[in-house]
């Protein structure tokens, strides 16, 4: 599939409160390198508002996200 993202490190916040999967991936992006992607997996409906806005004010990309039922993936992107 030419649109696979390939993932350095896959965090499974399923299960955690906000604000919880955004302070976990806060800290988890900086275990990756620039460029690389961390694969985030959360359950917590607030986090399709929360991983954009943390995006924007910590300068990384979210190159994709998508949902099936509760669970919500987002890939993004170590830029800073």
């Amino acid at each position: 599939m030419s649109d696979e993202i390939k993932v350095d490190k896959h965090m499974d916040l399923k299960g955690l409160p906000c604000p919880m999967p955004v302070v976990k991936v806060s800290k988890g992006i900086k275990e990756v390198e620039l460029g690389q992607v961390i694969e985030a997996v959360t359950t917590d409906p607030g986090s399709l508002t929360d991983f954009p806005a943390w995006a924007r004010t910590s300068g990384n990309e979210i190159l994709k996200s998508e949902q099936d039922g509760e669970t919500i993936r987002f890939y993004i992107k170590r830029t800073a």
